[in-house]
């Protein structure tokens, strides 16, 4: 297990690469959509040819989302684990359905962050974000998950670092971060990214 300042914690190998690569078969032949943000996956009515457009200039990917026991049981014992050993000691309730997504060349998701203030309407907020890699490093260049992290030693108050997240790049590893942290993936230059994404959530912050 790795560690970064308490930023986010590593854990390598914490899928097998066969269940990786069941993963991978099993999230193709479920159907995929276009990858949204915020509210605009409660709509119910398509979106425009302009907001397609203005969309994919931010985030560019096709998900499709899974609730099997299969998968869930070799993530959710690390997230408990790293929320332990990171020291957050967060309150976590429940988590939301795991987003299977795939990054074709040129596809990305530019910078943010996954938490929100509202609850939903069970009264959870996200608090730990998951990246699982599900692709062999050497099947595809770029597609860096990368950290943008308070500088606890600047002057300014508001810089940041960029930390590249390498040590996720091997298959079947798994990374857990605070909701709130700013993070992006940067544009495929070759091949295909699969990842798996799960939401922790809990009680909102008091």
């Amino acid at each position: 297990m790795f560690l970064n300042k308490n930023s986010f914690c590593i854990i390598p190998n914490a899928v097998p690469t066969h269940i990786c690569d069941k993963i991978v078969k099993y999230g193709n032949e479920h159907k995929q959509k276009m990858a949204v943000t915020g509210n605009i996956s409660k709509r119910k009515k398509p979106l425009t040819q302009k907001e397609i457009k203005d969309l994919k200039k931010h985030r560019n990917s096709r998900v499709t989302f899974l609730n099997d026991w299969w998968i869930q049981r070799h993530v959710f014992p690390a997230i408990q684990e790293a929320n332990i050993v990171a020291k957050w000691n967060l309150s976590i309730t429940g988590h939301e359905s795991m987003q299977f997504t795939k990054y074709n060349k040129g596809q990305f998701y530019d910078w943010h962050y996954d938490s929100w203030v509202d609850p939903y309407k069970n009264n959870t907020v996200r608090k730990l974000s998951v990246t699982v890699s599900l692709s062999d490093e050497n099947d595809f260049e770029g597609g860096d998950l990368e950290f943008a992290i308070q500088d606890s030693n600047a002057r300014e108050p508001l810089k940041k670092i960029l930390r590249t997240c390498h040590e996720v790049r091997k298959k079947g590893s798994l990374v857990v971060f605070p909701s709130f942290l700013w993070h992006r993936v940067t544009p495929v230059i070759r091949g295909t990214r699969y990842s798996l994404v799960i939401w922790s959530t809990g009680e909102p912050y008091r």
